[in-house]
């Protein structure tokens, strides 16, 4: 027995064909999550420059809590710490320069002895005066 098929070719005419449909949503996705993750490690970037920053060593500020800290009743170590720290902040300015000179030849009297008298108040107004001028 023959195996006969009948192919009927009729035209279907409310019916159209297949037609290749572009889709580009795929690419639109890829685009956004490019966006996106570009957006954070910019983000990322900016937060972790900004706490480096932050929690960067400044000298000078560590400088000016130290002389604001000073024991100025331990007058030979005292004279040391004025002249050691201050001289940070000396090249400020003008004034700052004379005023750091101004200090450091009235604290030679109490540097180099063995024992030495305590700071009289025209030395303590000159060191708290510096200490005003002195900007972080």
């Amino acid at each position: 027995m023959k195996n006969i098929q009948k192919v009927y070719d009729v035209p279907l005419h409310d019916i159209k064909s297949i037609v290749e449909v572009q889709e580009y949503s795929f690419y639109y996705f890829l685009g956004a999550v490019f966006l996106a993750v570009l957006a954070l490690s910019v983000l990322a970037y900016l937060i972790y420059k900004y706490i480096q920053k932050r929690n960067a060593y400044n000298e000078r500020k560590e400088h000016l809590k130290i002389l604001n800290s000073l024991d100025l009743t331990d007058t030979k170590n005292a004279a040391y710490a004025i002249s050691r720290y201050g001289i940070t902040f000396a090249n400020d300015g003008e004034r700052e320069s004379e005023m750091y000179k101004n200090i450091t030849s009235r604290l030679e009297q109490f540097k180099y002895k063995k024992s030495v008298k305590e700071f009289d108040d025209e030395t303590l107004g000159y060191i708290e005066l510096y200490k005003g001028m002195i900007d972080v």
